[in-house]
């Protein structure tokens, strides 16, 4: 550039310099150029550097290469309760709350020293009034003027409020909002840990359920149902952390797990458990009412790696179940045997439906004979039988409380009504007159439900069948259940023209007859007031216990009979005192239909 100006200046009237001695000059006015130039620049710089750091509303703080500060802005003291004056002369190290923290300055200190561009961490510095502040925390690095030199920057701003957000977040994610306590997912963590690679503990797992919380909740309202689990969560937290390393967890609306871990014996979380359910049992006071509680248990101990956390929460569950069927207000340890065996069980109730499906269900009766003429048949009580391909043949007895929980009463009440009736259309056809009624006990399920009435009139229309064939047995549970809706369809029924029949085992069972207006027109006579009758000589007050309800029976114009009869002597016993009718293994246990049909043309007179 030089030396083209030179050239145009040298051939330039007036100039009188060579080109030779024109170049340097034009150089050493340019280098003067630069300078001014530059200079005038770099002052612009540090001005507007200067008022950037002055309103920043970060904090910032400059330091020299040791990393003490030598400049603070306003926003830095602001944010630390302090005058700007206060930071200099302190080490940026200084800054920190813990020994955590301090560490943590140290290090970026040194990253940035070693060529990090920028080191940032939330943490806590001191603030003078305040005491601890979460902060975000950046270093960065500042050229020096020397080759090499680096001055720290440290930059700031409040975190606070944020954290603390955050953390109300997180614990809002991991704990239950109405006892405060750790949560499902909570638990889940602490308990995948406590069984994870390494662990060598014994685990102790409780799970427990409050008994009948319903009552509570619907009796005096969500409220007070609230404050009595907030109540729970105190008395097991009491009970159970500070032993054992104690985690107590809310897992459901009325259900609360315990882990423990360490050396753990089965005895000592007993007595922690048996402590637990007494306090539960002392009243809390609300609003004038003093509320007690019970809660039953399952208790696992085992070792830590002896199954995973899923295997674990089921054995426990197992456990409590078995505790409520017991009884509730009470625990139970959890029994790999049992277990084993209910498993069996379980797999059997879970292939009902399909089972039924594929026409593995038959029909099997209990023959009633008249007393008067034990050859003939007054009616039969149908049940079911299941087929099973691998178990052989299953009673009611093995499947339907399987049914019960898995819900296939229904279903399974439902095809042994629409079969029964079936057969009995086919003995009427076939026997007329001497063909028997059919009596079918209902699962309350079915017995309650809303399109019983029309099923039953659909069936005997399809079959066409009298109303009266039709025999609906009913106990003295269902009688008392205090919705009266089995009450309510049987009355339904009974003006349809079906029969119903109830089984008593006292007096006490025969007056729900007038008291509750029942349209019952047999009485089945069971358990020990029949039982008395099978010896050689039965007991005086037995024969007069036995008497009065026959004679009341008939008082309320009642057919009676008996079930369980096992001796023809028995028999005749009952016949002397007026029983019209009895089944039993006096006459034989079960008869499958094809028996029933030998039975009836054996005797085919009325």
């Amino acid at each position: 550039m030089a030396r083209r100006w030179a050239a145009t200046l040298a051939d330039t009237k007036g100039v009188t310099l060579p080109l030779e001695e024109l170049e340097p000059l034009l150089l050493e006015i340019a280098h003067d150029a630069v300078d001014h130039v530059g200079s005038a620049d770099h002052g612009g710089a540090l001005h507007r550097f200067s008022a950037l750091y002055a309103a920043s509303p970060m904090g910032i703080a400059l330091a020299d290469p040791d990393g003490e500060i030598v400049e603070a802005n306003l926003a830095l003291g602001q944010l630390l309760g302090c005058s700007p004056n206060r930071l200099r002369g302190r080490h940026i190290t200084d800054l920190g709350s813990t020994g955590h923290d301090v560490s943590r300055l140290k290090a970026g200190l040194e990253q940035v020293r070693s060529g990090r561009e920028r080191y940032q961490e939330r943490m806590l510095l001191d603030h003078s009034e305040d005491g601890q502040l979460w902060t975000d925390v950046t270093l960065a690095r500042l050229p020096g003027d020397r080759p090499g030199s680096v001055y720290p920057v440290l930059m700031v701003s409040d975190a606070n409020e944020l954290h603390l957000l955050q953390e109300r977040l997180l614990h809002q994610n991991v704990h239950d909002s109405l006892t405060g306590l750790p949560n499902a997912s909570s638990f889940t963590t602490k308990l995948e840990a406590a069984l994870g690679a390494g662990a060598r503990d014994d685990i102790a797992l409780v799970y427990l359920d409050v008994d009948g919380f319903k009552v509570v909740n619907d009796g005096l309202g969500a409220g007070v149902g609230d404050q009595v689990l907030r109540g729970v969560a105190a008395k097991l937290s009491a009970v159970f952390t500070g032993h054992h390393d104690g985690f107590v967890a809310r897992l459901s609306g009325d259900g609360f797990a315990v882990l423990l871990r360490g050396e753990l014996t089965a005895t000592e979380v007993v007595e922690l458990v048996e402590r637990a359910l007494e306090d539960l049992n002392e009243p809390i006071y609300l609003g004038g009412h003093g509320i007690g509680v019970s809660a039953s248990a399952g208790i696992v101990v085992r070792a830590a790696v002896e199954g995973g956390g899923a295997e674990l929460l089921r054995a426990a569950e197992i456990a409590l179940h078995r505790a409520k069927e017991a009884g509730k207000a009470q625990w139970m340890l959890f029994d790999p045997e049992l277990d084993a065996r209910d498993r069996g069980r379980y797999q059997l109730g879970a292939v009902i439906a399909g089972a039924l499906e594929n026409g593995e269900f038959s029909l099997v009766y209990q023959p009633t004979v008249k007393l008067t003429t034990p050859d003939r048949l007054a009616a039969v009580n149908a049940g079911l039988r299941w087929n099973h391909p691998e178990k052989g043949e299953l009673g009611s007895d093995e499947f339907y409380p399987l049914a019960q929980t898995t819900g296939m009463t229904v279903p399974l009440g439902r095809w042994l009504l629409a079969e029964s009736l079936a057969a009995t259309a086919r003995w009427r056809a076939r026997f007329g007159d001497a063909a028997p009624d059919v009596c079918v006990q209902l699962p309350t399920r079915l017995a309650i439900d809303p399109d019983l009435v029309l099923l039953v009139k659909e069936q005997l229309d399809k079959h066409e069948l009298p109303p009266n064939a039709l025999r609906l047995c009913t106990d003295r549970d269902s009688v008392l259940d205090p919705r009266g809706e089995v009450l309510d369809s049987f009355a339904v029924l009974s003006d349809l023209g079906t029969q119903l029949v109830l089984t008593i085992t006292g007096s006490a069972d025969l007056e729900l007859i007038p008291q509750h207006g029942l349209p019952v027109h047999h009485v089945i006579l069971s358990g020990a007031v029949v039982d008395a009758l099978d010896s050689d000589s039965p007991p005086e007050p037995a024969l007069r216990h036995l008497t009065q309800l026959v004679t009341r029976a008939r008082e309320l114009e009642l057919r009676v009979g008996a079930e369980g009869v096992r001796t023809h002597e028995q028999a005749a016993r009952l016949r002397q005192l007026g029983v019209l009718a009895a089944r039993g293994p006096f006459v034989t246990d079960s008869a499958t239909g094809d028996e029933v049909d030998e039975l009836i043309a054996r005797h085919p007179a009325g």
